[in-house]
């Protein structure tokens, strides 16, 4: 492990390269001052049926407006844990925005996820991906959704919330390393104490 110290000066212009994407709504735009950030992770959580993916799949064709639409003018990389994705909302969503959905489709690189080890793994290796693709926003929908099921129990938790936290250190890291958006979604409900016994 290395230490590493950067001058104020030097933030700043860290913070001069991070962009801002779209929602599609000016109201969720202007209480984001200007849109999502790239350079870090923004998590939408909700009940079930809440609108937390009709999001995601809003972002995926957003990123691929201009920037002077609000865009990034990249691509998108969707890791899905709970199917999900739709291709015919995008389909719908690209013709709302005047874009071409074929291509909005081929825009948009998917990967499902089969198990919280396997979402890692997808993570782990997108570099290549994203670089090859122009991959401006990165998408885990949900990000907690296996990790729930395959740590129930109290003396389980310790050992999920490390491999969380492994996890979104990697997204954190592609986020920055590729100066794009990074958006997870997460699952609340009023019980929690259920996965607990």
């Amino acid at each position: 492990m290395t230490l590493q110290f950067i001058r104020g000066d030097e933030l700043v212009k860290m913070r001069e390269t991070v962009l801002r994407l779209t929602t599609g709504s000016s109201m969720l735009d202007n209480l984001l001052n200007g849109g999502i950030e790239s350079q870090s992770i923004t998590e939408f959580y909700g009940e079930y049926g809440s609108g937390k993916s009709q999001i995601c799949h809003q972002l995926c064709v957003n990123v691929q407006l201009p920037p002077e639409e609000g865009g990034l003018g990249g691509a998108a990389l969707y890791i899905d844990t709970e199917n999900t994705f739709r291709t015919e909302r995008i389909f719908q969503m690209a013709n709302n925005l005047s874009l071409n959905p074929e291509e909005a489709i081929k825009n948009i690189i998917f990967a499902e996820a089969y198990t919280s080890d396997h979402q890692m793994f997808l993570l782990e290796n997108a570099d290549k991906v994203i670089k090859e693709n122009g991959v401006r926003l990165i998408i885990v929908d949900s990000l907690t959704s296996h990790f729930r099921s395959e740590y129930m129990g109290r003396e389980m938790l310790q050992e999920r919330q490390q491999k969380l936290n492994k996890h979104m250190h990697m997204l954190i890291r592609l986020s920055r390393a590729f100066n794009a958006v990074a958006v997870v979604t997460n699952q609340v409900m009023s019980k929690p104490d259920v996965f607990f016994g």
